[in-house]
């Protein structure tokens, strides 16, 4: 059977200006006891506590709050769901929020309302490393049944880019015990995203849309989706095998009754076993079995330079070798720092932030080291490939554990306490081995994949054949995803890429999943797009051969000019270019040969979807200390500073949550816009005072609460009845059409949008 959630909290208690939710837990608990009996009676199976915003970043008494709340909600007898939102601040490097500050303040919750729940539903999450800071919080604190929503865009997308298949990889490797989306969208406009998960996770589902879209009525926020309309799209919806059904903005007892009564007979389907094998970054997923290159330039073995860079800590080495390998071709990315000399956990983690800072490319952490992969799979976003395991029991027990608990897929090498087998029968066994003890930690062997080890052919002419013959087992009868490290069969030889590419093309056509490489050699590319064609694997490889095209590589580079380096998200070196380019050009030739141009590539990859959120902000970021070193220069030389056009922005009255408009503020301003931020829950008369006495023009307007856009509606009558200045507002909850029913002169449906408006505005 179906089991149900309730539906909205913030949308039945009509709040009235100033009031925050979770204070009514101590405030006024009849208020909102009353809201949860009125679900219990409407027939949910779950009530969810009123704990959603309640944390020490916004409450001075968070757990006082949390622990009434699940009071509360117990009170009905029911099934009780913690209720975890998002913290309302972007993780670092987006933001200023450390991740491990992120974890605390998760687990603070945890701790504050498990013993009152039954289970804990991370709700509204839009961003994946946030959400895996409150998935190991809850996992870390209590042993609870742990579901998780996400709230996605109607091009599939999470606010910091995942897709459905990525963001759901990325949770269920973490061990949500079920997933799917709640907010933001309508039942109508769910369908496709419940169809797309229903695809590829092996959970079960969530689905808990919003009463349609909001629409303003005499100053009142309403949705436009009454209970019969919502009942029947939540009908087609729990046919497609969905488990927990509820409502969430908008949604009323009503509507949770009508979906009840109309879903009541349909039997929940636990959604079939799906067997990819998956590794992802925050926004982009790779699927093992498709074949993938794997680059493995970032590796110091051999690699005179980059030892050098990492006794230097020269992280832009790392970087350039990193974005140079992503545009040669590489899928995935190898990451070991493996130098005796250096402290391995310190660079790995540091290798991986910023690496994940301007690459959306998933890595894989190469380390023998257990401490240091630890530390590695604490911090990165997404689903990382784990290198590696073998059949030594001290090796399995150690790395195993971090699997399971981290998510991952797991390198398996074939050797154990008596060295690497000769023979591929004697590899086959220890892969069966390990096959079967991760089995026996929960690890799924979708998420192994085999390295049956390449052995030089220098010192044995049958190695090869070996390696060949147990990568062909190991894929076709175990049914597991297969690795090499390719180059390695021509150790000690003259003419090393000859025998890498022959070597590769036998290992591909064998069964070979995944080939460790240097994309940057144009025969192993060439090798790779060939095989993929002749065997009629990729339509754009088959292309490739009847063109002749050639395959272009990047070579490693110094050189950088200021535009790449934003474009790129390389912070340090875009300081570098702009201080060097200062010596001979003009402080605004630079912003305008460079600078500008460079924002505009990257907001036109947003706005297209080619890029995403991370990568804007990295390159405002890059962009900022150009303008830094440039704003140093004009001091130091007395021009005077020529200050932007203003604009004011702000959070409403009664809205805490200022993600959006921070991430407006930092693209105005790189734009060379004078921005006056008033923060957040901010009062209509001081929007008013403000554009008056600092005779602004423009202002911009946030709200994430469907309870606080009356007060948007309020503030842009004061201004439009006292001012001339024009305003666009922007939000979660907001649509166009809602932005002209209460009288905006623009809606920005995200921060590129709000650029492009205030440079018309004042062109």
């Amino acid at each position: 059977m179906i089991t149900y959630f309730d539906g909205g909290m913030g949308s039945m208690l009509n709040l009235k200006a100033g009031e925050l939710p979770e204070l009514l837990n101590l405030t006024d608990p009849e208020r909102i006891y009353a809201i949860h009996k009125a679900y219990a009676e409407a027939g949910a199976d779950i009530i969810t506590a009123n704990t959603f915003g309640a944390n020490r970043l916004k409450y001075d008494n968070a757990d006082e709050l949390i622990r009434a709340g699940v009071k509360n909600a117990r009170r009905t007898g029911k099934r009780v769901a913690l209720d975890i939102g998002p913290t309302g601040k972007l993780l670092k490097p987006m933001g200023d929020l450390d991740f491990e500050e992120c974890v605390s303040v998760f687990a603070d919750i945890v701790n504050a309302g498990k013993d009152g729940a039954d289970l804990v539903i991370c709700e509204t999450f839009g961003d994946a490393y946030e959400l895996k800071a409150a998935m190991l919080a809850v996992k870390e604190n209590c042993d609870l049944p742990l579901i998780v929503s996400m709230i996605f865009d109607e091009n599939g997308r999470l606010l910091t880019g995942a897709d459905v298949k990525t963001a759901c990889a990325i949770a269920e490797g973490l061990g949500a015990d079920a997933i799917g989306f709640n907010c933001g969208l309508g039942p109508k406009q769910m369908l496709p995203l419940v169809e797309e998960l229903e695809k590829c996770t092996s959970t079960p589902i969530i689905v808990m849309p919003n009463a349609g879209l909001p629409e303003s009525i005499n100053g009142k926020t309403v949705y436009n989706v009454e209970p019969e309309e919502f009942a029947n799209y939540m009908v087609q919806i729990a046919n497609m095998g969905v488990s927990y059904l509820g409502g969430c903005c908008g949604t009323t007892p009503q509507h949770i009754k009508a979906m009840i009564e109309a879903t009541r007979s349909i039997d929940d389907v636990a959604p079939e076993k799906k067997n990819d094998t998956v590794v992802t970054s925050y926004s982009q997923c790779v699927n093992i079995g498709d074949g993938v290159v794997i680059g493995e330039r970032i590796n110091p073995t051999g690699k005179k330079l980059l030892k050098e860079a990492l006794r230097n800590k020269d992280m832009d080495y790392i970087l350039r070798e990193g974005i140079n390998q992503r545009e040669a071709g590489a899928h995935i990315l190898d990451v070991n720092m493996g130098l005796p000399e250096i402290d391995e956990t310190e660079m790995l983690c540091k290798s991986v932030y910023e690496l994940q800072s301007v690459l959306p490319t998933p890595l894989q952490l190469d380390s023998s080291d257990a401490k240091a992969m630890e530390a590695g799979l604490r911090i990165y976003n997404g689903k990382a490939m784990i290198n590696s395991v073998n059949g030594k029991k001290k090796s399995m027990d150690e790395i195993f554990p971090l699997a399971k608990k981290y998510g991952g897929v797991v390198v398996c090498l074939c050797l154990d306490e008596n060295g690497i087998p000769e023979t591929a029968e004697g590899r086959i066994d220890i892969a069966k081995k390990i096959i079967a003890t991760a089995q026996s930690y929960g690890i799924d062997k979708k998420n192994l994949v085999v390295d049956a080890l390449t052995m030089t052919i220098s010192t044995d002419g049958k190695n090869a054949v070996e390696t060949l013959k147990a990568v062909s087992y190991i894929r076709n009868t175990l049914g597991v995803n297969t690795v090499l490290g390719v180059s390695n069969i021509s150790f000690g030889l003259p003419n090393r890429e000859a025998v890498n590419t022959a070597f590769y093309t036998l290992a591909m056509n064998a069964g070979l999943s995944a080939g460790i490489i240097n994309p940057n050699s144009k025969p192993m590319m060439n090798a790779f797009y060939s095989y993929k064609a002749l065997a009629g694997l990729d339509e754009n490889c088959e292309q490739y051969i009847r063109s002749a095209a050639p395959i272009e590589i990047v070579t490693s580079t110094n050189e950088v000019d200021l535009k790449q380096a934003i474009i790129k998200g390389m912070k340090d070196e875009s300081a570098r270019c702009a201080e060097s380019l200062l010596k001979s050009a003009e402080p605004l030739e630079i912003i305008n040969t460079y600078i500008i141009p460079a924002l505009d590539v990257v907001g036109d990859g947003f706005e297209k979807n080619t890029l995403f959120l991370p990568q804007l902000l990295m390159s405002a970021d890059s962009a900022k200390a150009a303008f830094d070193k440039i704003k140093a220069h004009i001091i130091s030389s007395g021009t005077p500073q020529v200050k932007g056009e203003k604009i004011i922005i702000a959070t409403v009255e009664g809205d805490i949550h200022d993600i959006g408009k921070n991430i407006v503020k930092v693209l105005l301003q790189n734009y060379g816009f004078d921005v006056i931020d008033l923060g957040k829950d901010v009062k209509c008369e001081r929007v008013l005072e403000e554009a008056i006495k600092n005779d602004v023009k423009l202002v911009g307007l946030s709200a994430l609460m469907t309870t606080t856009v009356p007060n948007m509606e309020k503030t842009i009558k004061l201004l439009h009845d006292n001012t001339d200045a024009k305003v666009f507002v922007g939000g979660a909850v907001l649509t166009r059409d809602y932005a002209k029913m209460i009288n905006a002169d623009w809606y920005a449906k995200d921060a590129m949008e709000s650029v492009r408006i205030a440079q018309e505005f004042f062109d």
